[in-house]
């Protein structure tokens, strides 16, 4: 049987002068565990006074979850919250009842011009935590376990993999893994999580005989070996291509929401309620 259960190829979105790739959801399945979303922004270089302007929008019911590998975005959120993540860091917002936040180019950055590059996701809850109190947690690169071996440097962003541990809190089990491979590694996938899968954010790998290039989204078969080697982009000298893997322990029942738009997600009154303590605390701006 083959390890590989379906092959996703990533979209190209315009988010209002801001192109990105869509992963999920995708039509063969809206989710691989309880990742519902995720997104591939950039790379892009944006000249001096330009930026990225993700207006104050709602989220319920779930957990974002970014992590960047240039540039910088700051958030703002109705709990007060204002953050700016930089490359290896993580932004792990929990929805939960309700919270409005905003993603920007701060003034400073913007001002220059700037490059940025990076992953946003959205991760469902479990029933019993899809009600809870949000709440938002910051985690600097040099928070984050790091572990090297045969030619591939792994970086926790969330859950436990490989005998390591991430400070993330997560509501189920699961692991997210930024990894980083020299040309001709082997990169081995542990069997214990029930559904996996890995995207290409540059570079290529191969499997079973096939090549994936950049923005392809593998999904594996459960209970299948995983084990893909690293191979050179064509037509670049560089030494070290990059695959960034997630992979999670199925757990079910998730709740799914009908859409994927921000603003479709609440129940009209408590979008109002979110939006109008938004206004109040200042995020309007």
């Amino acid at each position: 049987m083959s390890a590989i259960a379906q092959v996703v190829e990533s979209r190209k979105r315009d988010l209002g002068g801001f192109e990105v790739r869509r992963i999920l959801p995708y039509g063969g399945g809206r989710m691989v565990g309880p990742f519902i979303f995720l997104d591939h922004m950039g790379p892009v270089s944006f000249p001096a006074g330009h930026g990225i302007d993700v207006r104050p929008h709602p989220h319920v019911c779930l957990a974002t979850v970014t992590y960047l590998f240039e540039g910088e975005i700051e958030h703002r959120d109705s709990l007060g919250v204002v953050q700016t993540i930089r490359p290896g860091d993580v932004n792990w917002m929990t929805a939960g009842s309700g919270i409005v936040h905003s993603e920007r180019t701060g003034a400073q950055l913007r001002a220059a011009g700037h490059k940025l590059h990076g992953l946003q996701s959205w991760v469902a809850l479990p029933r019993s935590d899809e009600e809870t109190d949000p709440a938002f947690h910051h985690f600097s690169v040099s928070q984050l376990p790091l572990q090297e071996t045969g030619g591939v440097g792994m970086r926790l962003i969330a859950g436990e993999a490989y005998g390591l541990r991430s400070p993330v809190h997560v509501f189920s089990g699961m692991f997210y893994v930024d990894a980083i491979c020299n040309a001709g590694a082997l990169l081995e996938l542990p069997l214990e999580h029930a559904e996996r899968a890995a995207y290409v954010v540059e570079g290529s790998i191969e499997l079973e005989g096939r090549a994936f290039a950049e923005g392809a989204l593998l999904v594996f078969t459960k209970g299948e070996a995983v084990k893909a080697w690293v191979v050179l982009r064509v037509g670049t000298t560089a030494s070290e291509e990059e695959l960034r893997t997630f992979c999670r322990e199925e757990l079910a029942p998730y709740k799914v929401p009908t859409h994927v738009e921000f603003r479709t997600e609440l129940p009209k009154t408590m979008v109002g309620k979110v939006l109008r303590r938004a206004l109040r605390d200042g995020l309007k701006s």
